[in-house]
């Protein structure tokens, strides 16, 4: 590809509020944190800022509140240069996530939707901006009206569409049928099939659409497609801080890759290593690497697990 991949996010984005621990609190029980951050997030922005950072010109479609917040995760894209004449206000509060960090870089989440919410189905001029792209990305933060609504504009339009199934629920028949790729963790892949083994959970997946890329965190990754043999790619041997964007950047990093025609094999590479870079980094989107550093880790070409 001549020029760089155009990339449209349509998703949610909120103000990550983190709190970290030594471990994570049972009911009713009060600990003591290390360390709090607010930062921005939101895995329709995570992704965002993922593939404008891996060198896609990156165009993110959804809602902010009329709050300070919403102010401060508009700029953020903007310093991303990533393309907002798509991203509404909406009265009252932006979406927020509390997050719980624990020692071990592992993470709890609860999202409130605020100004997600009202996303109830693309605006005009979207679909404009999804047909001049080389793929469209999706997760389940936003009302499933609007996903399904985007998924299909996707579809009638000829863009690939990427779906991250998270949070985990049960995906219409109308949402699978606009699906070009699917983009599950291990634990969503089990909730959408029933099966806990990763591999016979990527077979069924991949009789629901044509391919699917499962992530299984230090595992690695697995990637089916009908008619070709499953492929496996290791995980990076490293030591996590914090893994709350890591999945997000694995999504954008991979969709960029596979839009400058890379083989998928090769995209997983390059996205593990992207994925790799962020969790030894604190936050959501500001734990993303730059296209340079992603490429000088390939490079590098360091241990990997077996």
């Amino acid at each position: 590809m001549s020029r760089a991949p155009r990339i449209a996010v349509f998703g949610s984005v909120n103000m990550d509020l983190v709190a970290y621990v030594d471990r994570v609190p049972s009911s009713g029980e009060t600990v003591t944190g290390t360390a709090f951050r607010q930062v921005p997030g939101g895995k329709g922005a995570n992704q965002a800022v993922a593939a404008a950072r891996a060198g896609a010109e990156t165009a993110f479609l959804g809602a902010v509140g009329d709050d300070s917040f919403g102010e401060e995760l508009r700029a953020n894209l903007v310093d991303c240069d990533i393309d907002v004449s798509g991203l509404r206000t909406a009265p009252g509060a932006s979406g927020v996530a509390h997050i719980v960090v624990d020692g071990g870089g592992g993470n709890s989440i609860i999202v409130v939707p605020g100004a997600n919410g009202t996303v109830t189905a693309t605006a005009a001029g979207d679909a404009a901006v999804i047909g001049a792209r080389d793929a469209l990305l999706l997760q389940l933060e936003l009302p499933m009206e609007a996903v399904v609504d985007a998924a299909r504009t996707g579809r009638r339009l000829g863009v690939p569409v990427y779906l991250t199934p998270a949070p985990a629920r049960e995906l219409p028949a109308e949402l699978l049928e606009s699906v070009d790729v699917l983009v599950p963790n291990e634990h969503e892949a089990a909730a959408i099939t029933g099966l806990t083994d990763p591999h016979a959970a990527l077979e069924a997946l991949v009789e629901l659409v044509p391919e699917v890329l499962l992530t299984m965190g230090e595992a690695g990754a697995l990637h089916g497609r009908r008619g070709a043999k499953p492929v496996h790619v290791p995980a990076r041997r490293v030591e996590a801080v914090d893994t709350t964007a890591a999945g997000d950047t694995y999504c954008g990093a991979f969709a960029v890759a596979r839009a400058e025609g890379n083989t998928p094999e090769d995209a997983m590479r390059f996205a593990a290593a992207a994925a790799a870079l962020s969790v030894q980094r604190h936050g959501a989107a500001s734990s993303i690497p730059t296209r340079a550093e992603i490429a000088a880790y390939v490079a590098a070409d360091g241990p990997v697990d077996d």
